[in-house]
Parts: structure tokens; sequence; C-alpha cells
């Protein structure tokens, strides 16, 4: 019996997703828990398990987004057919008007090219992703030259890199340029370096004789910028006349933080508070956890841990409005936001307040970390009560920052900067930020947002009370 196989939700806030690529070619034969096809959402990138055993036929090409629920391929029994398409239903709630449907791929529908991307091989196509095939298409490489190591001897980028990279050096167009300092490199990497505007003379290549390669390139683009410094542009960056499409993660942003604005009475306070004592323990740690497995707690960290004790005091900003009322919620989970390419992910420390704060620095640089380096899953970025974001480290003192929808309040941190406090008529240096608090003023009245930030100062004058 053919079993469907649907477009899985993952995460509450899932509408959508894009097939990135079919991980298995037409007719192959897969087993339960398998990975079936590599699913991008807004938030991540995810491998999706097949639920059921079968021959794989697909009804959707690689690079289509589709509605959460809906049927992008059947899983079938040895020469059974698929149902016929125009009898399948759509979900309910897929998003699909009447009469309408997805693409059908069955290598004859006209104007519909067989696109799974890694097709039949018996029908003598390649077995190729979409990731290699644009490589490819850059460097002006056929596919054809190319031995692919991927499943199945499917073509995978890094098959074409290494194409790339064996080219004798005379061979017209392809013939590889050399940098000021002798290294060669690629015609894809020269193309690339150009798009992003890097100077390949300060690169250094990790290939064969010192050869700069594409992961040369990823690296420069996706350093982490000094603490002090303004993070710079990684990937391409925007040109004028270039129109940025509000898809994917930039126009879930979009959406979300619009909705936000529309269905909130949103209010913020700036407060200034003193980090003299935190910035004094957080030196005495560096010394004192120097020959520990311990890690020594950033700023933010201290920020986070106070953010979340403070919230105890305060339920009325750990809470979320509904139809019926104001729902002030249990636990304490802190969402702060992480910068990434195309936007920001919050990833979520659940149960803030019961962590000790060598525990909650180690989750939140593994947290983050992993939305970096698109590792992170989509149950680590779901479930926040309250939030923190910080845009210190770009040099920002105060501004103005969007509660996530489903919140009642947001905390904004600034840069650490010089203070001045006067005692008997001197003047004292201090060390002083301004935090950012917005609040949904149908959940929370100014007076009990300015106790919220009251308390987080206190906690900060105080620090020890927040190591444990």
């Amino acid at each position: 019996m053919a079993v469907e196989v649907l477009l899985p939700k993952i995460g509450l806030t899932m509408q959508e997703g894009t097939i990135d690529e079919w991980l298995v070619p037409v007719g192959a034969a897969v087993a339960e828990g398998d990975a079936l096809l590599r699913l991008a959402t807004d938030k991540v990138d995810v491998d999706v398990e097949a639920e059921a055993g079968g021959l794989f036929h697909p009804v959707v090409p690689a690079g289509v987004t589709v509605p959460t629920g809906a049927l992008i391929g059947w899983l079938l029994a040895v020469g059974e057919q698929p149902p016929d398409p125009a009898g399948t239903p759509m979900p309910a709630g897929s998003g699909a008007g009447a009469g309408a449907s997805l693409p059908a791929l069955n290598g004859t529908d006209a104007g519909v090219a067989p696109a799974v991307s890694s097709v039949d091989g018996t029908a003598g196509r390649l077995l190729s992703s979409p990731n290699a095939r644009r490589v490819a298409t850059a460097a002006d490489v056929e596919l054809t030259a190319v031995r692919g190591t991927g499943p199945g001897g499917r073509i995978v980028s890094e098959d074409v890199e290494e194409f790339l990279a064996a080219l004798p050096g005379d061979l017209g167009d392809l013939s590889e340029p050399v940098a000021p300092g002798g290294t060669s490199y690629s015609p894809l990497v020269r193309k690339l370096a150009k798009e992003r505007g890097i100077d390949l003379s300060e690169v250094n290549g990790t290939g064969p004789g010192g050869r700069i390669r594409r992961s040369d390139l990823d690296a420069v683009t996706t350093a982490p910028p000094h603490r002090d410094a303004v993070p710079p542009h990684r990937g391409a960056a925007p040109r004028p006349g270039d129109v940025v499409p509000l898809t994917g993660m930039r126009g879930t942003i979009a959406r979300r933080m619009h909705a936000s604005l529309q269905e909130m009475a949103q209010l913020t306070h700036g407060y200034e508070v003193r980090m003299d004592a935190v910035v004094s323990l957080r030196d005495r740690l560096k010394e004192e956890w120097a020959d520990s497995d311990l890690p020594v707690p950033s700023l933010n960290d201290f920020l986070l841990k106070a953010a979340a004790l403070a919230l105890r005091e305060h339920p009325l900003l750990n809470a979320t409005v509904r139809e019926d009322g104001i729902h002030l919620l249990d636990g304490i989970h802190l969402g702060f936001a992480v910068a990434v390419p195309g936007g920001l992910m919050v990833p979520v420390i659940e149960d803030a307040v019961e962590l000790p704060l060598p525990e909650m620095a180690r989750r939140s640089r593994d947290l983050a970390q992993a939305a970096r380096e698109g590792r992170i899953s989509p149950a680590q970025l779901e479930g926040t009560t309250f939030t923190v974001t910080s845009l210190g480290g770009y040099g920002v003192d105060f501004f103005t920052p969007v509660i996530n929808p489903g919140n009642v309040a947001i905390l904004g941190v600034g840069r650490l900067r010089d203070g001045v406090e006067w005692a008997d008529d001197r003047p004292l240096r201090t060390r002083v930020l301004t935090l950012s608090l917005t609040f949904d003023h149908r959940a929370v009245d100014g007076a009990p947002a300015a106790e919220y930030l009251r308390t987080v100062g206190d906690l900060l004058s105080r620090p020890l009370r927040l190591l444990v």
C-alpha cells in the first residue's frame, strides 16, 4: 500500500519549507529512518528521515517551497504505481486553494523537469546535488567529467571543487590564476572572491602547495569578528540595485516583526546599570579558573543570569497574552539573539533561572556556535518566554528591540562604556551600560517594568549571587 510522504512541521512557527535536495534517487528502496531529503526552513536546514519503507517516488522537484503537511512523495511497494495526483487531496490547512496542485515529477509531464537532485541512474542521468550544479555552472564545468563520491555515486559540490583543483594550468579560461604571493587558485575561487570583496593575497590557502580553495574563502567570510569590532557582512554584500527577496529566514523575520508591532502596544524604557562589580569579578574568575575546565562567563552571561533571576521576582514580564487574558508562565526559558548570515536566530536556554552561571555560560556558547554553524535543531529555537538581545559589540548604547510574538517583553543590552559618579565633589570613573526594556503595555505597566530593570541592576551590583 502506498505511503504518503508529507512535508513535516518542524517547530511551532513553521508554515512552509523548501526541499533543498532529495537525498535518494527515484525508485530507490528506502528503509524507515533513512535520510530522504534536505529541508530548508525559516530557521534551520535539516535532513528529514523516512517514516516508513518502500520504493521512493517524489511528486515535487527539488527547490520548491511548499506548505507544511503538503504531499511531496510516495513510498511504494514493488510493482505499485503512485496514486493519480488529480485524485489526491491536499492535506487540510496546507494553504492550497481549491483545485490547486503541486507539480508532478514523473519525467513525462510537459514543462516539468524531473528535478530530483539524485535522479534515476538507470535512465542515464547524473546523480548530483543542487549545490554541485551551481558550483559547476559558475566554473563552466561539465558534470559528466566529475566523479561523484556521494551516496550511490552522487556528485556533491566538494567533487566539483576537487575536479577544479586538479585542472592543469594551460586550459585557456580555466587556467589557474596566481595570487601576488605565488599561491594558485581556481577560476571558481577567483569568481567567489570577487563577489565577496576578498583580497586573495590575504587568504591562507590550505590546498596542496598553499592553493586557495573555496573552503578558505568560507573561513574568511564566516570567521567570528573581534569582540570590540563591528562584525562584517558574511557572504556577498548586497549592492545598490539588488533585490533582497522576503523569503526564507528574511521573510519570516519580516512577518513576525511586523505582526509584533501591529498586535502589541510596545513601549521601551532605558535604564543605566553599573557594571564595575561584574567586571571586577570576571577578572578574578579569569585568574582563579585559568587551570580548570569551567568556562569564564562573558558580560552577556552575567546579564542573562540577572535577567532570568529578576523574572522570578517580576512574573508579569514572563508571560504571554491570549484571548482569555494574561497567562503567567511557569518556566523561565531565556532566548538570546544570535546574528547569522541572512538574519538572526534566538536559541533558548531552558529553565535558565535554575542554572549555575558557569553552566549557563557553557550552554549559551554552545547554542550560539551551533546557530552560526547551521547545526542548531528546531527544538533548541522553540519555547522562549523572555528574550535578551545585545548590540553592545556594535557600539550601540541604546536601541528599541522588538518583542518576539508570544512574549510580553525583550531586554536590549548596550555597550560597556565609561561613566562618571561624583563623591564629595570628586569625579569617579565607573563602568556602565544601558539596558533597553521593550514591554507590551497590554500586559505590563510602566512602573512594574521599571521595577524589573531596577532588580536587574541590583543583581549586577552584587554579582556573586549570580554564580549559583
